[in-house]
């Protein structure tokens, strides 16, 4: 998945201790906040570690979101250790650096089940053990009932990763978020969430299009209040070429361009007033793709209409 998606990111930003209550078993918990250190400037991903009191004890816990337990993970994960206990040791020089545990989040993968663990080992061959070892937690490899039992609509942005869901489920699911959301923007922001996970399919449930019909249904004009849907036609793009890459073939990358094209197709047909032509959606994927994501929500966010048509059918920029 490379670097921490932003969607994710963001919403365990806003609501850290949902984060940490599903995460960490131990007790009592307090949520100090996240590292922010002068080595950010180096590396930047360390908004990703979050510091703690358990049983009044500092602790640090790291947070990495994977699109799949991939080789290279371990290798992240250790790497990214050694920058967070730079950071932690320049920010109180002399004073003992907190002990820190990884999890690795982790969105798709395999249907055999994961290990709980992992680890990096540096040590030489036959000698005692040195690296990293982080935490496996398999998301998708939960149910939805699994997922809801962690009490908090931060987890149910993963539903649709879950091997078990549903339309009804999904259904349940929206509700629940437009129930428990701390208010219009948030509530935008873990539909957003909602939707990339969707793309991710690990299952093959095809719940996407549904999904989409759902939040519109519950929450129109969700366009208008999200900031982030260039990072949603962004991540749709990704996970279809990586799994074009993981299979060797083409299938993946069209894939994620079929998604583009019904998670915009629908926004659109709502600003227009009716569904979009076969030539409509391939103009509108191709500029996403070819000029950003930023001319798109532009377009949907400032025109409406006959407008918005003769938008789509203008030469691009780019082309």
């Amino acid at each position: 998945m490379g670097d921490a998606d932003i969607t994710l990111r963001h919403l365990a930003r806003r609501r850290p201790e949902d984060l940490v209550r599903a995460l960490v078993p131990e007790g009592p918990i307090e949520v100090l906040g996240w590292v922010d250190s002068q080595v950010t400037n180096i590396e930047r991903r360390l908004d990703k570690a979050l510091r703690l009191r358990v049983g009044g004890e500092p602790r640090v816990l790291h947070v990495e979101f994977c699109f799949a337990l991939r080789d290279d993970v371990p290798d992240r994960i250790f790497e990214y250790l050694g920058f967070l206990f730079a950071a932690l040791r320049l920010e109180s020089p002399g004073a003992p650096v907190p002990p820190i545990e990884s999890v690795a989040v982790v969105l798709s993968g395999r249907r055999r089940r994961l290990p709980k663990a992992g680890k990096r080992r540096i040590a030489w061959p036959g000698r005692p053990f040195s690296g990293a070892r982080f935490r496996v937690d398999a998301v998708y490899q939960r149910t939805v009932t699994e997922l809801r039992a962690r009490g908090s609509v931060l987890w149910l942005v993963f539903a649709p990763l879950a091997r078990n869901a549903t339309a009804a489920a999904l259904r349940e699911v929206v509700a629940e978020i437009h129930a428990g959301a701390k208010g219009a923007e948030e509530r935008a922001e873990l539909y957003t969430a909602l939707l990339v996970m969707a793309t991710i399919d690990p299952w093959g449930h095809n719940l996407l299009k549904e999904l989409i019909i759902m939040v519109e249904d519950k929450e129109e004009g969700l366009l208008r209040r999200t900031p982030i849907i260039g990072e949603m036609i962004i991540e749709a793009e990704r996970r279809g070429e990586q799994r074009g890459e993981q299979r060797g073939e083409q299938r993946g990358e069209e894939r994620g361009q079929k998604a583009i094209a019904e998670l915009l197709g629908r926004l659109f047909a709502r600003r227009i007033g009716r569904r979009l032509t076969a030539e409509e959606e391939r103009s509108l994927v191709e500029r996403a793709r070819v000029n950003g994501p930023d001319e798109v929500e532009a377009a949907l966010l400032d025109l409406e209409g006959e407008a918005l048509v003769r938008w789509l059918a203008e030469p691009m920029r780019n082309a």
